[in-house]
């Protein structure tokens, strides 16, 4: 999301303004260079299988524990294993109906948690331009701020009355015009459009435009 506060590049390097929009960006392809793509509009899920694992191997160790301290004829470290597998069995019978809804929902959020992170792509708000020698990724802020410029330029408003949210598929561009001022709003989507295919992003979102009913008295 910018508002065109400050000016932005695009990208580290050249890019290809001749390539076909909507496909892959020139000279990816290689194995190697699609995991280091893949890496860089992915987020990790290295610290959630991290937290999965050590929850895991907690609940193991201390069942393992317990298992051999009653193996030895000790008593419990903090509850007998079978005393437990009982109380489990007889649920809810025991427990207060307020801590057994605040336990399960707990555990329910925490499987949705793990749920959600394995099966969603978990991309981050970055988009590719294309070049012929390198990689180049660039954060949906930036490409924000460079169409913000744009429109604010097609329809003669300030920075303040321009806001664009860009999105893997989709740039929502946001006008307030100015009272007593005939915007076009036409105009301004076809400039942020050409400035859209002059960048060439993939992939190629969508260019809409919202002018606010309400306009902003003029200086």
């Amino acid at each position: 999301m910018s508002q065109d506060t400050q000016n932005a590049g695009i990208g580290s390097g050249p890019h290809d303004a001749g390539a076909v929009p909507g496909s892959a960006p020139l000279g990816f392809g290689a194995a190697g260079m699609d995991r280091i793509l893949k890496r860089e509009t992915h987020t990790s899920r290295a610290v959630v299988s991290v937290i999965a694992a050590a929850l895991v191997m907690a609940v193991c160790g201390y069942a393992l524990l317990e298992t051999a301290v009653r193996a030895i004829g000790q008593p419990p470290w903090l509850v007998d294993p079978q005393t437990a597998a009982e109380r489990v069995v007889a649920l809810p019978a025991g427990i207060g109906p307020l801590l057994l809804v605040a336990t399960g929902a707990v555990i329910a959020m925490a499987g949705l948690f793990f749920f959600l992170n394995a099966v969603l792509p978990g991309r981050r708000a970055r988009h590719l331009l294309p070049d012929r020698r390198a990689a180049v990724v660039v954060d949906d802020e930036v490409i924000a701020a460079a169409l913000a410029r744009r429109a604010r330029l097609a329809a003669n408003v300030t920075q303040q009355q321009v806001m664009v949210v860009v999105s893997r598929n989709r740039v929502m561009v946001n006008v307030r015009p100015t009272s007593g001022v005939p915007l076009r709003p036409d105009a301004v989507l076809e400039a942020v459009r050409r400035e859209l295919q002059e960048m060439g992003p993939w992939p190629m979102p969508e260019v809409r435009i919202q002018v606010a009913t309400a306009g902003v008295v003029g200086a």
